[in-house]
């Protein structure tokens, strides 16, 4: 991930609404979530619920499935693992060490 990439991810992510709908479909694991479920527990109307999952789904942090007449969508742990690369790329000047302890907090146990 570079620089844009990384900028047009957290501008994504820094509406309230977008960052509820990333965190709801990390919770979700791969199973995702329908469109229309996604809204109903996040109680935003589906036309403006659809633009910020196009918003989430341009920056790479969510993907969508088709499934018939509905759409799943995932968080994409691709873009995230890009994303925290990104962040850690030049953790503490190479000293892996120091920075264990961030990576045990964003592991899952």
């Amino acid at each position: 991930m570079d620089k844009n990439d990384a900028l047009t991810a957290f501008a994504a992510l820094s509406q309230p609404t977008r960052l509820d709908v990333f965190r709801l479909l990390v919770r979700a694991g791969g199973d995702g979530l329908l469109a229309g479920d996604i809204s109903e527990q996040l109680n935003v109307r589906q036309n403006t619920m659809s633009t910020n999952l196009s918003i989430l789904t341009q920056s790479g942090l969510i993907r969508n499935e088709r499934q018939g007449r509905t759409i799943r969508y995932y968080a994409d742990m691709d873009g995230v693992s890009g994303l925290l690369a990104f962040l850690m790329e030049d953790c503490c000047g190479g000293r892996a060490e120091l920075c264990q302890p961030v990576i045990d907090e964003i592991a899952c146990s």
